[in-house]
């Protein structure tokens, strides 16, 4: 059996989204000091909808996979249904991640939501803090 499947590779070869969004409604970055993926999402939203987004990553090839598949989950959807996006969603999308390149899918999931977080921020919007990653650093996404 192949380590990574032909989507994991698909993704990895030809990602989607990749670049950009200048003035953006939402960024989110996110990165791992102990293996060095970082990853910046940006947000479009429109009457509570992602209309667009894009994302740069600096990582192996599961990172990249992990983002391209993400922004392709949550475009053209309601941002009350991103919220519920997590990095299981986007390893089942994959068709699996290795066990050791889980942390990539938890950084797609946690990039997205600190960009909701800084949509929400830079709008005035309330929420639930619960819902957003407390943290900066992220180390604890290798412990998976």
């Amino acid at each position: 059996m192949a380590l990574y499947s032909e989507k994991v590779m698909d993704h990895f070869r030809n990602p989607r989204n990749v670049g950009v969004i200048e003035n953006a409604d939402g960024v989110g970055e996110v990165g791992n000091p102990v293996c060095g993926d970082i990853m910046k999402i940006y947000l479009k939203i429109d009457n509570d909808i992602v209309t667009d987004v894009k994302f740069e990553t600096f990582g192996c090839g599961s990172a990249i996979a992990s983002s391209s598949m993400a922004t392709e989950l949550i475009k053209g959807k309601p941002v009350s249904e991103v919220l519920q996006l997590t990095n299981k969603a986007v390893v089942e999308a994959l068709d699996g991640l290795p066990a050791h390149k889980l942390h990539c899918s938890v950084l797609a999931e946690e990039a997205i939501k600190k960009a909701l977080k800084d949509y929400y921020d830079k709008n005035g919007i309330e929420y639930d803090k619960n819902l957003f990653p407390d943290c900066d650093s992220c180390a604890h996404c290798c412990d998976q």
